[in-house]
């Protein structure tokens, strides 16, 4: 019990949607015709990602918490994670709009437009459910790797069946952990796999 208490809680943290971003653009970079750029342009426009989507989101969250006297489970109650959406939002605008002066594909741009309607529908959502954000980074993944194996003609049978079963994985362990229910972890992976897959082919 202890064991899979402590496997929820990592995989939760792996999982976070925050992450996605930066994974995402990673592989892109690895197995598209991306890899032939100059590793100090990936590198300078990975640093960006991770900037924007991680460092300053976490950082503020971090202050506004200690500010607060909150704990981590305290900022993310249904009434307060409006602030971490819209925190994690503007900084998702900043991002696209240094990735949108670089020029890039937007293929690529669309990783950082799913993240951002995502989170947006997230926000609206959230006034009246609980929806789970990690569940929605799980959509995210699937949405995207059945998304690019089409544009790019790849064989996505493997790595979206490991996809799914790991993103099964994480939404039973937040359902474990108490921390949300069967329906907050289906809504959730409903609209990231929804927002990922629509984003990615028309933008």
């Amino acid at each position: 019990m202890i064991l899979l208490r402590y496997t929820g809680l990592l995989l939760s943290e792996i999982f976070r949607p925050s992450f996605f971003p930066l994974v995402g653009f990673a592989i892109l970079f690895t197995i598209t015709y991306l890899n032939m750029l100059p590793w100090q342009f990936k590198l300078w426009v990975l640093s960006a990602i991770y900037i924007f989507t991680i460092a300053i989101p976490f950082s503020l969250i971090y202050l506004i918490r200690k500010f607060n006297g909150w704990s981590k489970d305290d900022i993310y109650k249904q009434k307060r994670r409006s602030i971490v959406y819209c925190i994690n939002i503007i900084s998702y605008f900043w991002c696209i709009y240094v990735c949108h002066n670089l020029k890039l594909p937007s293929f690529i741009e669309s990783i950082l437009i799913a993240s951002l309607v995502t989170q947006s529908l997230c926000v609206i959502a959230n006034f009246w459910y609980k929806v789970s954000m990690r569940s929605a980074g799980s959509g995210l993944a699937i949405g995207a790797l059945w998304a690019y194996s089409h544009i790019f003609n790849l064989d996505p049978t493997f790595w979206l069946c490991l996809t799914i079963i790991l993103s099964g994985i994480v939404m039973s362990c937040r359902i474990f952990l108490a921390k949300h229910t069967l329906g907050e972890v289906t809504m959730g992976a409903t609209i990231g796999i929804t927002s990922s897959t629509l984003c990615i082919f028309l933008w």
